[in-house]
């Protein structure tokens, strides 16, 4: 992907002044999240399906059953919106009709291709766990071949793509700022909690792995 002005499909409209379209900003908000929501349509029905991803440059990495409908479809090249939003707070505004949240979005719009190599299947495999969960692929039994045939994964490239970002206070009319109401953000992040083992764990496997102990939370 470039630095170069958007493209028709994602110049952000409403609101411009929130749109970003610099590589850095993209992918800072896509290294800070593992869930994506995945739209196509198919015969004239739109989808839009939940899924975890990784990023490895300029390319999103998707996967899921061999049987799954979105990855049976989207890897006979029918076009893809990829969307990803981390909400970082809730606008209380003195009118009801300027709340809002303070946001971090992003849109990629493209075609996925099949990833069909053993080799990169493994790697792209990888590349999703370690975002959702960095350190754990080492501590994991690999998939055996039957595991990842029977899995398929999908590359995205990030060529097509803006963010779009809300900060700061409520904004409201000016009138509004002498009314006796309390206004401001209430911040939101997802926190992780103490980690609860497995019942079925062999005995003598009671340390809990740092990267679970101390696992880190959106940025």
């Amino acid at each position: 992907m470039t630095e170069s002005a958007p493209s028709k499909r994602t110049q952000v409209g409403r609101l411009p002044q929130r749109g970003d379209y610099s590589k850095a900003t993209i992918h800072s908000i896509l290294d800070a999240a593992f869930l994506c929501h995945v739209g196509f349509v198919v015969d004239g029905q739109p989808f839009v399906i939940p899924t975890g991803y990784g990023r490895d440059g300029d390319t999103l990495y998707i996967h899921g059953s061999a049987a799954s409908r979105m990855l049976r479809n989207l890897d006979q090249g029918i076009a893809a919106c990829v969307t990803v939003t981390l909400i970082d707070g809730i606008v209380l505004a003195r009118a009801a009709f300027h709340h809002s949240m303070n946001y971090r979005s992003v849109v990629v719009l493209g075609t996925a291709t099949l990833v069909e190599e053993t080799e990169a299947k493994a790697e792209a495999l990888r590349i999703i766990s370690e975002q959702i969960v960095p350190g754990r692929w080492k501590d994991a039994r690999p998939p055996t071949a039957q595991e990842l045939k029977a899995t398929t994964v999908l590359a995205l490239p990030i060529d097509e793509a803006s963010a779009k970002v809300r900060t700061g206070p409520p904004k409201d009319d000016e009138e509004d700022y002498a009314l006796d109401i309390w206004a401001g953000v209430l911040p939101l992040s997802l926190q992780p909690g103490t980690p609860i083992p497995d019942p079925q764990l062999k005995a003598g496997v009671d340390e809990i792995p740092e990267y679970a102990l101390h696992y880190r939370t959106q940025d």
